[in-house]
């Protein structure tokens, strides 16, 4: 009997002390855990009312004067200077002497030949004063009026047939117009500034001797500038062509106005662009021939429409909205592209709560409240 009572009692003892040590456990059960509430996030945002935009198309170019004229000799001589500095960067004035070809024996050209014609013409006359006596002192005013000194006048109409023969008879048509192409060729020997402009280059200088096709330099018209901006094929279609353009450069301070005086037929191959020439509403000032400039070309003009920032943009076609508390995606109808602003159409109420930053770690239907900015993406 003591055999089975020793091994009897620590089996006892032991279940005794797993019973009250899961007693015990029951005291010291932990309470329940709860989750602590999420926190809402703040987010950057605006609030838009869908309005009128212009599908406005923003491009660069190059400010150059629209009329380039590049000096080229018709004649041979020693060249002279003119009334201004023929030097690259001159500026000068229209009328002025730009420069000038020697011009000694052109000259002596022209007087030799009009006395040719003077004495022909003086052999005529006495003709003219017995047969034609109500013409003569047409004639003879004529021969007064002309001078070695001068361009010749324009010869009096024959309007006698009689008369006609005479002048044809004594050679007078011929030396006259003798006469006539021997000024025309001695006034290429002076280039005088057909517009207020500038010196470009300048390939030769005074004492140089010029000969027929020598490139003598090149001027533009600072009165006619205009820039060419490349326009993508598929933007042709928005642009307004009867509005306003605005200028920009970071090299002058204000901005201009120009318009559109121009659209190419042809497009570029390679780029798939077409040239648009806008020329500036007035004188540029302080601004320089091959200037870079940016250019906002107005658009069409696209109703019930919000410009949203492209950095808002999500997998290129949706946005975060902020509804009751909460964030939503949703997707946009796109109606325009431009390089800081998607322009959408239908896709917002007035009064909708746009999220305007990129957000990481969210999804739809987290918690969010607004923290509004300055409005970029409203209807203007």
């Amino acid at each position: 009997m003591s055999k089975y009572v020793k091994f009897i009692i620590p089996v006892a003892i032991v279940g005794a002390g797993i019973l009250l040590m899961s007693f015990l456990s029951g005291f010291g059960e932990e309470p329940p855990k709860t989750k602590p509430p999420v926190k809402a996030k703040s987010v950057e945002a605006m609030i838009v009312q869908p309005g009128s935009n212009s599908a406005d198309v923003t491009v660069y170019g190059r400010l150059n004067s629209s009329q380039p004229v590049i000096l080229t000799a018709e004649v041979e001589g020693t060249l002279k200077k003119g009334d201004v500095l023929f030097r690259p960067a001159q500026k000068f004035s229209k009328g002025d002497l730009l420069i000038k070809i020697d011009d000694s024996q052109a000259t002596l050209d022209v007087k030799s030949a009009k006395s040719d014609f003077l004495n022909s013409l003086a052999q005529v006359l006495p003709e003219i004063k017995i047969d034609f006596p109500d013409n003569y002192d047409l004639w003879q005013n004529y021969f007064n009026s002309i001078s070695f000194d001068e361009t010749l006048p324009e010869m009096p109409k024959a309007e006698n047939q009689k008369i006609k023969l005479y002048l044809t008879r004594y050679g007078i048509y011929k030396l006259y117009f003798s006469v006539k192409n021997l000024e025309i060729r001695h006034s290429k020997h002076y280039f005088y500034a057909p517009f207020d402009g500038a010196v470009i280059s300048a390939d030769v200088r005074e004492g140089s001797v010029a000969r027929p096709g020598t490139r003598l330099g090149q001027i533009i018209n600072l009165s006619s500038m205009e820039i060419e901006l490349p326009v993508q094929a598929v933007d042709l279609n928005w642009l307004d062509k009867s509005g306003e353009v605005v200028l920009s450069s970071d090299a002058i301070s204000e901005k201009l106005s120009g318009k559109i005086v121009r659209i190419a037929s042809a497009i570029d191959e390679n780029t798939q662009t077409v040239p648009v020439y806008v020329s500036p509403l007035k004188r540029v000032g302080a601004a320089y021939n091959g200037l870079f400039f940016k250019a906002v070309l107005p658009g069409k003009i696209v109703e019930n429409s919000v410009r949203v920032p492209r950095k808002s943009i999500y997998k290129g076609e949706y946005v975060y909205t902020i509804r009751n508390a909460q964030l939503s995606l949703e997707k946009l109808e796109i109606v325009r592209g431009e390089p800081d602003y998607l322009i959408v159409k239908d896709s917002f109420n007035a009064g909708d709560t746009l999220v305007t930053e990129i957000l990481q770690g969210v999804s739809p239907g987290m918690p969010a409240t607004p923290r509004f900015v300055a409005s970029g993406a409203e209807g203007k």
